[in-house]
């Protein structure tokens, strides 16, 4: 779906005479109501018969900009996307309130007290020092995409479809000099986001972002000072219309150093030796930033660099959540094991549970394309009687995987493992094959029957971690053309195929999934909640690669001083 076709789209059932009934019957003025159309997914022949459809969902604006929270509740209107016209109406809401508008604007003038002053004084915390340091900021932006950072260098760029890629990234090797590759290519591939109501008004919400409205078409440009620090550098972002303008996405990507207060590393030796010994480093980073808003879902998107040659991929949920309207005001009014597919949240307004999966195409260029992949499995070894004081410890076996199902990895509790690509060829100077280790985090998996429609079509959450050989045109785990696809065409049938990856150009697929089961923390709009997994260099370097990083001293401080 274009964006051209997203926004004429929202007139299109305004131009049909029953619905504008329907509207009129629920008592909701034409010029108050607001419709968004929403990808159908696929659920048999039957209901598409070929044609290219969405589903549109209506919302009363009236007193407030958060619609969202003002559903129109049971009101689905089916619609044909070439010609905008309404196929089919489903009301089956009537007697369901329209929520209250009270209460849900989340716009800061909206949320001013009377008196214009913060009753209780945590609501104006500001942020620490956003002041670069004086001699600049300590990276280089060349050619507008290429960065350079602490003996890091990789290219940016926005994608329509993915959002932010970084390609080309690599490290300086503290004891060599040279520059050592990473990663060839990385971004987001798809984004997975099922709702947990099988009713009639919600069983189809069950949405592919990056594959049906564009990850990257959907990013907002970024606010100075609350998206962003200070002293964050932009890039905009350029894409192409559906009739073949380009236009411009001001200020899409950020570019930043962060220092948060963490410890890069330190030491402390005891009075017991006798050494006076205190040393430690701050942990500064470099983060390159995007935010996509989704309809009501904003996802933030970081990759931050470290000075020891970790990669640290992170997504942050910021949302105004999609929810249903009820007759209940509060929870005495619900009858005993009725199920409400989510929680009470305010009065009329249910937040319903549902899911969030990214998923991650890493292509990892380990010192060289030929890579492979091992699985490190951690298990209790038992001593022999007699043999120590000890009954057991934990051994760790390593596994090369040699075809693409030798990968396939579900994370597990109590079968621990790390997950390392190697570069077999290249070795360190004690014999060890230099790596890069994926550190798993936001470990949900899905929990839908695998035969359940939109599962099949996002079979690539079926596992956290895939392997696959290069191939250029799987790049999108959905497949190619994801709207009203049929799953035919994902990760999951590719690595069927089972082909050889041992010492091959290898892609590493990393999904990072949320289960969401709203609470009311969460009305209006959400608190960010965050997750993020790493590349963690193992035996990459022959050191710590930060080991002669200097402490930051009084005299590095920036000294204020006045002016005449």
């Amino acid at each position: 779906m274009t964006m051209d076709e997203q926004n004429s789209l929202c007139a299109a059932p305004f131009g049909d005479p029953a619905f504008n009934a329907t509207i009129r019957r629920r008592g909701v003025r034409l010029d108050d109501v607001a419709c968004l159309p929403i990808s159908p997914g696929w659920y048999g022949p039957a209901e598409d018969g070929g044609r290219r459809l969405i589903k549109s969902q209506c919302y009363s604006t009236e007193g407030t900009a958060n619609f969202y929270m003002r559903p129109i509740e049971g009101l689905t209107v089916l619609v044909d996307m070439d010609t905008g016209k309404v196929v089919h109406i489903s009301d089956r809401g009537a007697g369901i309130p329209i929520p209250a508008a009270k209460n849900t604007d989340y716009r800061g003038a909206a949320n001013d007290d009377d008196d214009g002053t913060d009753r209780f004084g945590y609501q104006t915390v500001r942020a620490p020092s956003m002041e670069p340091a004086p001699e600049g900021p300590g990276f280089q932006i060349e050619d507008g995409h290429t960065v350079r950072w602490a003996g890091w260098e990789f290219h940016l760029k926005a994608d329509a479809r993915a959002g932010l890629v970084v390609s080309g990234a690599t490290v300086q090797d503290p004891a060599t000099g040279a520059r050592r590759e990473v990663m060839y290519k990385g971004m987001a591939s798809e984004l997975f986001v099922p709702y947990m109501d099988p009713t009639e008004a919600w069983y189809f919400k069950t949405y592919m972002d990056a594959g049906e409205y564009g990850f990257g078409l959907q990013a907002m440009p970024l606010v100075p000072l609350n998206d962003c620090p200070r002293h964050a550098r932009y890039m905009d972002g350029v894409f192409v219309a559906a009739d073949g303008r380009p236009y411009v996405r001001e200020n899409m990507i950020c570019v930043f150093e962060r220092y948060a207060g963490d410890i890069a590393w330190r030491h402390s030796e005891s009075p017991i030796t006798g050494m006076d010994i205190r040393e430690s480093r701050p942990k500064v980073t470099l983060v390159a930033r995007m935010a996509a808003s989704v309809a009501n879902y904003d996802y933030i998107v970081d990759w931050e660099f470290q000075t020891d040659g970790l990669i640290r991929i992170k997504v942050g949920l910021s949302v105004i959540l999609m929810v249903k309207g009820t007759p209940y005001s509060h929870m005495n009014q619900v009858r005993q094991n009725e199920e409400m597919h989510g929680t009470l949240l305010s009065e009329n307004v249910i937040g319903v549970i549902h899911d969030h999966y990214v998923t991650f195409r890493l292509d990892m260029d380990i010192d060289g394309a030929d890579n492979s992949f091992v699985r490190v499995e951690m298990a209790r070894q038992d001593t022999a009687p007699g043999e120590s004081p000890r009954r057991s410890y934990l051994k760790a076996t390593r596994h090369i995987a040699s075809t693409e199902k030798d990968a396939r990895v579900r994370l597990k509790l109590y079968e621990p493992a790390e997950f390392h690509v190697i570069n077999p060829t290249k070795k360190t100077h004690v014999g060890n094959p230099v790596g890069y280790k994926v550190v798993p985090a936001g470990t949900a998996g899905s929990l839908l029957d695998p035969e359940d429609p939109p599962q099949k079509r996002g079979a690539f959450t079926n596992n956290q971690i895939w392997v696959t050989p290069y191939n250029k045109s799987e790049e999108w785990a959905g497949g190619l053309f994801v709207y009203e696809s049929k799953g035919e065409d994902t990760l999951a049938t590719w690595s069927e195929r089972d082909r050889p990856i041992e010492n091959k150009d290898l892609v590493l697929w990393y999904t990072l999934g949320f289960h969401h089961i709203p609470c009311q923390e969460d009305f209006p709009i959400m608190p960010t909640v965050s997750s993020s997994f790493d590349l963690k260099p193992v035996n990459f370097f022959e050191s710590n690669r930060i080991l002669k990083q200097r402490p930051t001293m009084e005299k590095d401080l920036p000294v204020c001083a006045a002016t005449a």
